[in-house]
């Protein structure tokens, strides 16, 4: 299964349109997460003990392990975040911070060290951008969680930068990055 997470708060989003090259790329069923539809909360220091008691007694029933489990057991992870403000909206971080739970999507080794749990093989980071697009603050944030956290050991760039620059053509900007997803190596298996 392939899980799609939307980030993407626009009806008409360049980054979804994006995303969905993707996904018809890949050519599997998917499911998709809209995440401001998802009315997730921060942590706060009553969800975090109450998490916190659960995951040291072992027991991952509550339904607020559903997110992290449905992460952990996807076979590929595509996440659509436009790039704002030299980052990603903040409804991408929250999830995270909700899935992030010992013992589902991460453990610790013996040495300490944390190993992944996740099944997935893959993760497709997709974004655009209105001007140049710096990868550190977005992509790469994703890609340290996925190889060193996550256990999923591909990551994949996939993004439209300069969209909004006076001048652009970005509806051509978007469609040439299109074509380079249906050009690229992105396999289905």
């Amino acid at each position: 299964m392939t899980l799609y997470i939307n980030c993407c708060v626009r009806a008409e989003s360049r980054t979804n349109r994006l995303a969905k090259a993707v996904l018809k790329k890949l050519g599997d069923k998917y499911t998709e997460l809209k995440l401001y539809g998802l009315n997730l909360r921060p942590l706060d220091a009553e969800a975090l003990s109450y998490r916190t008691s659960l995951i040291e007694k072992g027991d991952y029933g509550d339904k607020m392990f559903d997110l992290a489990k449905q992460f952990a057991a996807a076979d590929k992870i595509v996440i659509a975040a436009p790039y704002w403000d030299l980052s990603f909206p903040a409804p991408l971080k929250t999830y995270i911070e909700n899935i992030y739970v010992t013992g589902i999507v991460s453990a610790y080794g013996n040495d300490g060290m944390p190993v992944g749990l996740c099944r997935a093989r893959a993760l497709y980071y997709v974004t655009t951008a209105g001007g140049p697009y710096e990868p550190a603050y977005s992509y790469g944030y994703f890609e340290n969680l996925a190889k060193s956290f996550f256990g999923i050991p591909e990551t994949r760039l996939i993004k439209a930068e300069m969209l909004d620059i006076t001048g652009n053509g970005a509806e051509q900007i978007l469609n040439s990055a299109i074509e380079q997803v249906f050009e690229s190596s992105i396999t289905t298996s």
